[in-house]
């Protein structure tokens, strides 16, 4: 399965968190790309092959000084799948399938950083608000509105959402459902809430109308965390000249 999050990942700082993610797992990405613009043959990769869910986004770096880099591609999925293949065929459709864009071109190469997201600590939250702002990302699903079942009115305020139930209310057999993800690094690259990062990935699963705290309590929110890297076209061609490949 694979996923599409809508906002820029990568940042201008190289990360290596508890060496999970490493700048080799971003060169393995960046020389598939590499190698399939150009016919050069790909590096064998020397990291251990583990097995991940992952996300790779390509980003383009404005000549300006002090811009950020703008989003190019990002595709990834939730599946646990070797690193080695994983990562160059996550390259591939990220940078050639990523519905919002064009396919990546040979020309564009010099512009690019490639950052990967390995995604760990997956856990059910307890509600739509049981999320850390720039610790966790947020998967989430909910069904159609019009299968929530009709509360009758309660005296009194509005119950919290953090008492609502992790699970997703239904009546009888699920026929619609919606699901949608956040990188952890979204909300506050966007300078959102809780509220308005859990309302912006109803949006993106798809749901256009009014969105209530009933929709908001039917949401099924499973966090995680992510590690990061992120490398530029300079680095990737240091890396691999030095490693014996052809440019």
């Amino acid at each position: 399965m694979s996923l599409i999050p809508p906002n820029p990942v990568g940042d201008e700082v190289l990360v290596e968190e508890d060496n999970i993610c490493t700048r080799e797992h971003c060169f393995r990405s960046f020389d598939a790309l590499y190698c399939a613009l150009t016919s050069h043959r790909p590096l064998t990769p020397r990291f251990p092959d583990e097995k991940y869910p992952l996300f790779v986004t390509w980003n383009t770096r404005s000549s300006r000084p002090g811009r950020a880099p703008r989003l190019r591609g990002c595709i990834g999925t939730f599946e646990p799948i070797p690193l080695r293949e994983g990562l160059a065929e996550y390259a591939l459709i990220s940078a050639f399938q990523d519905s919002r864009f064009s396919k990546i071109e040979e020309r564009e190469l010099e512009s690019l950083e490639c950052g990967i997201s390995l995604l760990t600590d997956f856990e059910d939250a307890s509600s739509y608000l049981d999320w850390t702002i720039g610790v966790h990302g947020i998967r989430i699903s909910f069904p159609h509105p019009s299968l929530l079942p009709v509360a009758p009115p309660s005296p009194g305020d509005a119950p919290s959402p953090l008492s609502s139930s992790a699970s997703v209310p239904t009546r009888g057999r699920l026929k619609h459902s919606f699901s949608a993800t956040y990188l952890p690094q979204v909300a506050p690259e966007q300078g959102w809430d809780k509220i308005e990062t859990v309302d912006s990935a109803i949006r993106k699963a798809g749901w256009n109308g009014r969105i209530t705290e009933d929709i908001r309590r039917s949401v099924k929110l499973r966090r995680y965390q992510s590690r990061k890297c992120t490398v530029g076209w300079e680095e990737f061609v240091q890396w691999r000249l030095e490693n014996g490949g052809k440019m």
